[in-house]
């Protein structure tokens, strides 16, 4: 186990389920490989099965995100990227993906449609307050910096 490393129980819930994998040295994220094949449509999603189901440990989440290749090469994206797994889930993990490309996506048993990024999982207490410390930014919403 790596020095910065946590511990992910790994259970197979289908034969050809894949451990998911780092390519490299430094990833950041671990490759989520597909269980069944698929065939994406235009403007279409899917809930992709990857046959497996993980324990995360409390504080911590797995966020599921685009590969950047299939994002740009096909347009192929994950829904709500970054999908949040919370410590507590314990059944399998699928991806959702949307094709926002223009031509079908065809995903064959075994390929990688996503990474695994393990994070911590700060939870926010909430303080009710009749009034905000100030800001330099205030409430200046979407756009407002880029002027």
């Amino acid at each position: 186990m790596l020095a910065n490393g946590i511990k992910i129980f790994f259970k197979k819930l289908h034969d050809d389920a894949i451990i998911p994998n780092y390519n490299h040295d430094g990833d950041a994220g671990c490759d989520l490989r597909v269980v069944e094949d698929y065939i994406i449509n235009p403007g279409k999603r899917i809930l992709c099965r990857t046959g497996f189901s993980i324990a995360i440990p409390d504080g911590f989440e797995a966020q599921i995100r685009p590969r950047s290749g299939l994002a740009w090469k096909k347009g192929l994206t994950v829904v709500n990227s970054p999908g949040t797994i919370d410590a507590g889930y314990r059944g399998e993990i699928k991806v959702a993906l949307i094709n926002l490309g223009d031509g079908d996506i065809f995903i064959k048993k075994g390929d990688a449609v996503a990474q695994m990024k393990f994070a911590s999982a700060y939870r926010g207490y909430f303080v009710e307050t009749e009034q905000l410390p100030p800001a330099v930014r205030g409430d200046g919403g979407f756009g407002s910096t880029g002027r």
